[in-house]
């Protein structure tokens, strides 16, 4: 039997610090705790990031929610388009 018990970090979401900040909040909300990384480049020069791209402020996730969180992220990138 396989069992998974590690503990990796994943990134789960890449953008600005105001949606990554938003992504953050709503996994929270669904009780996966998620952190950001590169936060401060994406407050010291926002003009830098791209969304996705270089200077993204990233969101990471345990890799055991990542499932469930990639739904949460799913439901969101799906509602910017509306």
């Amino acid at each position: 039997m396989n069992t998974h018990s590690e503990n990796n970090p994943i990134i789960i979401f890449a953008g600005n610090y105001m949606e990554a900040g938003m992504v953050k909040s709503l996994l929270e909300n669904a009780d996966i705790n998620a952190y950001l990384q590169d936060e401060m480049m994406g407050t010291l020069s926002p003009w830098y990031v791209a969304p996705g791209g270089a200077g993204s402020v990233k969101v990471l996730v345990s890799d055991l929610d990542s499932e469930k969180a990639r739904i949460i992220v799913d439901e969101y990138e799906e509602n910017l388009k509306d």
